[in-house]
């Protein structure tokens, strides 16, 4: 549920806090007031593109910031996949536009990305703003739609159609250019006895480059390494030595004076790892190969490292890739036959399964539409219309028809008066009657969804203008509907008509005004006397008049 939306600096609006409450939330005001812009100002909280022409003139940036509060797991799992600290139920959003055309987003006060808040869009709200009533209507929406009336996940279709197109790629690739391939076996046998020949080992070429570096300067290293050991162990005022001395005083000044007693175990500790030190330099020192004929060997081997580096990859772990990749090709090349015999059985196995996943997802879909339509019917016709309703399902399974989303095609149709034959809605509907299909249709699958899932219950429903085209008896219908909605749902909507505008749980009126040779937008809330006054002026228009306050207040009366 949506609690809060803030907006600062955005459009003709200079700072407006919005406290939004459960049931159905009405927005209200004249025409360029700047309704939609509370709506769009949402939509940039919910993952839209974002423009820096949105930008107050004069301010540096546009602030947009909601709270929602929401217990729905998925939420937070969304949440804990990006690394963002969980608030309990509540979940703050907030996203800055720069005039740069950069911007910041931040979730629980911890930055964020748009993608997040994509992630989490679908769990938080809907909007259905003024044009998606066509937009709904196009055939990737209509089929999603259903879908989601059907509650199918389209995971298991959509992994079987990517194994399928895999091996069918994988098949393509191995028949594709034959003799392009023969032509390169020589070349790849060439250069893979050219690397097993010279058996380079993933770090070696590092090992030796220390090796000569210590072999090109043998006598200095030895030098250091003897020098180093005898003033730690060897001479007579070692290192060692010293150490030894200082514990034997030591040892008696504690006998006197426990407080050294600690001072005595750090010395001890010193000289055990000065000894350690010493030992390490001996054995370094009398292991050294300076022998010429060494160096070469080193030498000559990194020659053959750089060389293979030079023609197969910056670093050796290159060259061994190069290597594996080369053998592949050799081996599919000379095994093609057992191979392409055993593709084709997979591909055989995964059409299979895909059809099999395919086609129960087709049943499901079939059964849902004869559901659906029967209560998209029942719903447009509580509307204000008297139309038949049909969603048709057709479509093969036939391979050139196979989708991640399986082979169904799904069209909308309708027939708005009595006799006339069905046609596909947004052929033959008008802009009132799409308003109304579109409810109906998200009342009848947004039901369907609280029924099978608890959690999406917890979403906001927004409508932008949803009485487009439409006024009279259909307006009050259109009203009743939301209404019922906002029973199970929080609802928000922007509306023109007094009949919707009485049907309200919570009415906010938006007002343009002039202060100091600049537009600002406003929002606030409305007691019960001013939303009398409010929709006897939606009634009347400009003038409002005893007569409409009087009709105000009848619908509020009678949609209370």
């Amino acid at each position: 549920m949506l609690r809060e939306l803030r907006v600062e600096n955005y459009a003709v609006i200079d700072n407006v806090v919005v406290e939004f409450g459960a049931g159905l939330n009405l927005l209200t005001g004249e025409t360029g007031a700047g309704k939609s812009i509370l709506i769009d100002a949402l939509a940039l909280l919910l993952g839209e593109k974002a423009y820096s022409d949105v930008i107050r003139h004069g301010a540096e940036k546009a602030t947009v910031a909601a709270v929602y509060e929401s217990d729905d797991p998925a939420i937070a799992d969304v949440l804990e996949a990006n690394g963002i600290d969980g608030a309990g139920s509540e979940i703050i959003l907030r996203r800055d536009i720069q005039a740069n055309g950069k911007g910041r987003v931040f979730i629980n006060n911890q930055a964020a990305t748009v993608a997040v808040l994509k992630a989490l869009a679908p769990r938080l709200a809907i909007v259905h703003a003024q044009n998606q009533a066509i937009l709904m209507f196009d055939p990737p929406e209509r089929l999603a739609l259903l879908d989601a009336a059907a509650g199918v996940n389209l995971g298991a279709v959509g992994e079987a159609f990517a194994r399928w197109r895999e091996v069918s790629h994988r098949i393509a690739e191995l028949e594709k250019g034959e003799q392009e391939k023969l032509r390169l076996v020589d070349l790849w046998k060439f250069q893979l006895k050219e690397i097993q020949e010279s058996a380079p080992v993933a770090g070696e070429d590092q090992k030796l480059e220390a090796e000569k570096r210590v072999l090109a300067n043998s006598e200095r290293v030895y030098g250091a390494a003897i020098g180093a050991f005898d003033v730690l162990y060897e001479v007579e005022e070692s290192a060692i030595a010293r150490l030894r001395a200082a514990t034997k005083h030591l040892e008696e000044l504690s006998r006197f004076d426990e407080q050294f007693k600690e001072a005595l175990g750090q010395l001890e500790s010193a000289r055990i790892t000065v000894e350690d030190v010493a030992t390490t330099l001996r054995d370094f020192a009398d292991k050294m190969d300076a022998s010429p004929e060494r160096l070469a060997e080193v030498e000559d081997r990194l020659a053959v490292l750089d060389k293979l580096r030079r023609k197969y990859g910056k670093t050796l772990d290159d060259v061994l890739a190069f290597q594996q990749d080369v053998a592949g090709k050799l081996s599919d090349v000379e095994n093609k036959d057992e191979l392409l015999a055993g593709l084709r059985k997979q591909l055989a196995s995964a059409a299979a399964k895909y059809l099999d996943e395919a086609r129960g997802l087709s049943k499901r879909r079939y059964e849902m539409a004869r559901k659906l339509e029967k209560t998209v019917e029942g719903e447009i016709n509580d509307l204000a219309m008297k139309a038949k309703f049909k969603i048709e399902v057709s479509g093969s399974d036939e391979e050139g028809n196979w989708t991640a989303a399986g082979f169904d095609h799904v069209a909308y149709l309708i027939s708005t008066n009595p006799g006339e034959p069905m046609a596909p809605i947004e052929e033959i509907a008008s802009g009132g009657e799409l308003s109304r299909v579109m409810l109906a249709l998200k009342a009848s699958v947004e039901a369907g969804r609280l029924h099978s899932k608890g959690s999406d219950a917890q979403r906001s429903l927004v409508f932008d203008e949803i009485d487009t085209g439409i006024g009279g008896r259909a307006a009050d219908a259109v009203g009743k509907k939301l209404k019922a909605l906002s029973r199970t749902k929080q609802v928000l909507c922007i509306t023109h008509l007094p009949q919707i505008a009485s049907f309200a749980d919570r009415h906010f009126l938006i007002e343009k005004h002039e202060s100091g040779g600049r537009t600002k937008t406003t929002v606030r809330p409305l007691s019960a006397e001013e939303r009398r006054s409010e929709i006897a002026r939606m009634l009347s228009g400009a003038s409002v008049t005893e007569a409409s306050l009087q009709n105000a207040e009848q619908l509020l009366k009678t949609n209370a």
